[in-house]
């Protein structure tokens, strides 16, 4: 192929502003209601950002199957609930979707035996394992990755130290086997998509791969009727395990005597509760509509942990809310924030904090209370339009017609 014709290196950055909607393949016209489509997710135990992406892509994708290691259907939404599911072998252990995480050294045995061989377009979520299927020749896979995975990469230290001794032996023999099988699988995506710069970054450090950045779809209400008072209270919300350092959120509230509201739920909910003052009020799991409620209740979010994306501050930004984040990560590319110390903003949407300690937070809490009047609600909504839902069907959809094209060529060189 001529180096001057409109085609990647394959898994390079693909341009996704400037696509024609019809794109064609050797000999054919592209068609993505005609194609044969199985997207894989890593497990279904919960409904969040990972999950959201998954609905988003079978919207744009209604034909697709469905596979993932271990599923809860009670916790799908009713669009992939009327969906083919097909779970591995793991889902007969007793437990298994409560304790996937204890089955690390299973689950790219157990990936690799779902027979995706009469598929045209694999997508793979990919947070825990999930790109590490084997597909056929004639399939093209893309891999729209939240983040490697974290508890052998990046964090590996962490979830080391709060473990057992015993645990932790078998957990890093397991480790440095899953690091090697991780780091060969990223050979098996034919293309990457990164839910943000961070993730793209470290897609590159971890696989030497380049990838392309399209931010997960964000369910921004049509019309936000935001009302919350001075003595509104604050609101956290997010699965509750050691990363998200809601532990942070918890003192910092407990300490300044604020109101703090606390949706959703996970391991660390009762080491939480026992640090918690009388202030602070944990919901557990709620509706969609109380989720709603709140955020366009709550005075601001507090979101004190490091993310890959991050949906949830986009969410309550597109409810008019200031947020109070850990400036790193995601956070970064969703959230306008003045430069530490410099207030700059004509309309800032959040105030970050740079240090993940108690202290630190409970400064930025005070410091959003001072300057509280330059936060404004429509602007903040207006900031979070760029992350909605229409945006991430186009620019996908774009991503997989010139992925498809692309792959097209390479396969008839």
């Amino acid at each position: 192929m001529r180096k001057d014709e409109n085609c990647a290196t394959p898994g390079s950055p693909i341009d996704i502003t400037h696509m024609p909607d019809v794109i064609l393949s050797p000999g054919s016209e592209i068609d993505l209601a005609k194609l044969r489509v199985a997207i894989v997710h890593y497990w279904f135990v919960d409904r969040a950002g990972g999950e959201k992406v998954v609905e988003a892509l079978a919207e744009l994708f209604p034909q697709a199957d469905l596979y993932a290691l271990v599923a809860e259907k009670s916790v799908l939404s009713s669009s992939l609930a009327a969906k083919t599911l097909q779970t591995s072998f793991l889902q007969k252990i007793p437990g298994a979707s409560r304790f996937h995480r204890y089955f690390l050294f299973l689950q790219p045995f157990a990936l690799e035996q779902f027979d995706l061989s009469q598929y045209d377009l694999v997508i793979s979520s990919e947070s825990g394992p999930a790109k590490g299927v084997i597909t056929s020749s004639k399939t093209c896979h893309i891999c729209y990755c939240h983040s490697p995975m974290r508890y052998i990469w990046d964090m590996y230290p962490q979830y080391r130290r709060n473990m057992s001794p015993l645990t932790r032996a078998f957990f890093s023999l397991t480790a440095h086997y899953m690091r090697l099988w991780d780091l060969a699988s990223s050979q098996r995506v034919d293309y990457f998509v990164a839910n943000s710069r961070f993730v793209a970054s470290r897609i590159r450090k971890i696989y030497r791969r380049q990838s392309t950045v399209i931010h997960p779809p964000v369910a921004i209400p049509s019309n936000s009727s935001s009302t919350s008072q001075i003595d509104a209270p604050y609101l956290a919300m997010g699965r509750l395990v050691d990363y998200k350092r809601f532990d942070l959120a918890v003192a910092a509230c407990t300490s300044l005597k604020r109101n703090l509201v606390i949706i959703g739920e996970g391991p660390e909910r009762k080491r939480l509760e026992k640090i918690a003052g009388p202030t602070i009020q944990f919901l557990g799991r709620v509706s969609d509509e109380m989720v709603k409620k709140y955020l366009s209740e709550s005075r601001a979010l507090i979101f004190p942990g490091e993310e890959d994306f991050g949906i949830v501050p986009v969410e309550a930004q597109g409810y008019g809310k200031p947020v109070i984040a850990y400036g790193s990560g995601g956070a970064l590319e969703t959230i306008k924030a003045d430069t530490l110390g410099q207030p700059s903003l004509r309309y800032p949407t959040g105030l970050f904090f740079y240090e993940g300690s108690v202290a630190a937070l409970q400064d930025a809490i005070l410091s959003f209370e001072a300057q509280e009047g330059r936060f404004s609600s429509p602007h903040i909504r207006e900031h979070s339009l760029q992350f909605a839902e229409d945006k991430f069907q186009k620019q996908m959809r774009n991503f997989v017609l010139s992925s498809l094209q692309d792959f097209q060529h390479r396969k008839y060189r």
